[in-house]
């Protein structure tokens, strides 16, 4: 069982073209929780589709959707764990599913003395508590989008296979660590407010709000965190506001001058891009990340295009950067951007 659609309020559509559909998206408007679910050869379905509020998606555009989470993940091997000194066994491309027997594998443990304070963020060790894995556990949403995850020995193990590293690493849940990614995007226009075209593709060229990130310095799209119990909606416009307007450190004044405008951009259709597994390097073999990755468009440019961008909370630097397929962006932020230029129709 597959979970491919979150609790949303306001609009929400997906995004077809890159898989092959001429007619781009999916729509659903909800006033309240939005629920998909996997069926599989379901009496009355001739193949596999998905049933979201009694419509049908062909389940050839759910597999090309989740493509991304089911490709070998890379940067979850990175040889040197982040913010440590502590090394991954190497894991090489043929000993990556755990169907593979692999005697000699010997994955090191290692979880960041962050997490080992236990901070609110994050859970406590095996053993001292016992989690309900694949399933909403009071508050904590420990089910993947993924698939169903195997537990043994009381702990998760990831889905896409080894990573040389067991234990939480820097990642607070045992399991699924859900975040939620907002891509805002408009066009990138001249000083008579006309499109720019790429001089090769001829196509209208994106820009989206890119920030640095404090912890690795790579630039990335901004998210975080979705809190225990919150809609997946309400974490894209927090953390939008967080890290590229700097909102913590706003007056209640100056949130007030802000709210209308970023309440119109994340209030109007988003276009679901991805939502499953990301290849992050503080996954481990028992804790990883999840992401749900939507594009907020600012089509005309009078919502967000003029706001000053302002960098917060864990992000370095924020700017409006072109999209392009030479960008070198954190974890799979740029299948995100590929996925939502094609929608888009614009430069990649």
């Amino acid at each position: 069982m597959v979970r491919l659609c979150e609790s949303w309020f306001g609009s929400i559509r997906i995004a077809l073209t890159l898989f092959g559909f001429r007619q781009s998206v999916y729509s659903v408007r909800t006033s309240a929780p939005f629920s998909c679910s996997l069926t599989q050869f379901s009496p009355g379905i001739s193949t596999s589709e998905t049933v979201c509020n009694n419509a049908r998606i062909p389940s050839a555009f759910m597999s090309n959707l989740s493509s991304m989470s089911s490709a070998p993940h890379t940067k979850a091997r990175c040889p040197l764990y982040p913010g440590s000194d502590t090394r991954r066994f190497p894991v090489l491309d043929d000993k990556l599913k755990w169907e593979i027997k692999w005697a000699e594998y010997k994955p090191v443990n290692y979880t960041a003395p962050s997490v080992l304070k236990k901070p609110v963020w994050a859970d406590p060790d095996i053993g001292s508590f016992s989690p309900r894995f694949n399933a909403l556990d009071g508050l904590v949403d420990r089910r993947s989008h993924v698939a169903t995850y195997k537990v043994e020995q009381g702990k998760p193990i990831n889905p896409c296979g080894r990573t040389g590293l067991t234990g939480r690493g820097l990642l607070g849940r045992w399991g699924p660590n859900h975040a939620a990614d907002p891509i805002v995007t408009r066009w990138k226009r001249d000083s008579n407010g006309q499109q720019v075209l790429n001089k090769s593709s001829k196509l209208p060229v994106l820009q989206f709000v890119s920030i640095k990130r404090k912890d690795c310095g790579e630039w990335a799209i901004p998210g975080g965190m979705v809190d225990p119990g919150e809609l997946v909606s309400l974490t894209l416009q927090r953390e939008f506001s967080e890290e590229a307007l700097n909102t913590l450190k706003m007056s209640s004044m100056e949130k007030a001058k802000l709210s209308e405008r970023i309440a119109r951009l994340f209030s109007s259709e988003g276009l679901q891009v991805y939502k499953g597994y990301v290849d992050d390097p503080r996954n481990t073999d028992n804790s990883w990340m999840e992401t749900v990755a939507v594009n907020f468009h600012d089509e005309k440019g009078d919502s967000v295009s003029g706001l000053p961008l302002q960098a917060g909370d864990d992000a370095g630097q924020v700017s409006w950067v072109d999209i392009d397929s030479a960008l070198k962006l954190y974890a799979s932020h740029s299948e995100f951007l590929k996925v939502t230029a094609k929608e888009r129709r614009a430069h990649w």
